[in-house]
């Protein structure tokens, strides 16, 4: 049996998932020129991201009373605002492709080890006070009111930041991704996502696999 996310009712919120499972280490994966292609300012894509984008999905992070502005605007937010400096992340091939689908696209993106991941899967909107680490020096984000994906240990991954303990890392085997996108922007969370499924198969030589959402 598959790997099923449990996802609580919610008026706008339209996710993307699957897995990606590696025949070696993510950092042992070649980073080949077309992604590299994808990175650069101007690249040609399948989406273009706009005005229009950024503002329904800070619309969809809003809608818990979470407020996307300054540190906690949507992941691809800064994605465009680091390539726009030119200081675009270049980590590894599937941390790559998951940034240029979320820079391209503008649907923030989580990617997650799913060995690092605990016990059964749900998305839900955050509690107040819900807080956790972000980042390996322990900085910590108040996440209340914002969708965000639980497992048995609390916070794992979110449109603004991932939780550290759950985030890829050197010798990651098989990642979770989550797409987030919202019924504002029709059809596009799905398209999105096929590119992205493609993108990273091609690039990266994952084996994609599906999971299944269930409502909560």
């Amino acid at each position: 049996m598959g790997l099923t996310l449990a996802v609580a009712p919610h008026p706008l919120l339209e996710i993307g998932v699957f897995l990606q499972r590696f025949s070696q280490p993510i950092t042992a994966l070649t980073i080949p020129p077309r992604l590299a292609a994808l990175a650069e300012p101007n690249a040609e894509a399948p989406f273009v991201s706009s005005d229009t984008v950024r503002a329904e999905i800070r619309q969809l992070l809003r809608h818990g009373g979470f407020k996307p502005a300054g540190r906690s605007k949507p992941a691809a937010e800064y994605l465009h605002a680091a390539a726009a400096d030119g200081r675009f992340p270049r980590i590894n091939a599937v941390v790559d492709a998951c940034n240029v689908v979320s820079l391209h696209s503008g649907l923030p993106i989580s990617l997650l080890d799913l060995d690092r991941v605990a016990g059964a899967l749900a998305i839900r909107i955050a509690e107040p006070g819900t807080s956790y680490a972000f980042n390996p020096s322990g900085q910590v984000i108040d996440a209340g009111g914002l969708v965000c994906l639980y497992d048995a240990e609390g916070p794992s991954g979110t449109p603004v930041k991932d939780a550290q303990r759950t985030k890829t890392h050197d010798a990651t085997r098989v990642a979770l991704a989550i797409v987030w996108g919202t019924r504002s922007l029709p059809g596009r969370t799905a398209k999105v996502t096929a590119w992205y499924r493609e993108l990273v198969a091609e690039i990266a030589g994952a084996a994609i696999e599906d999971v299944h959402c269930s409502k909560q």
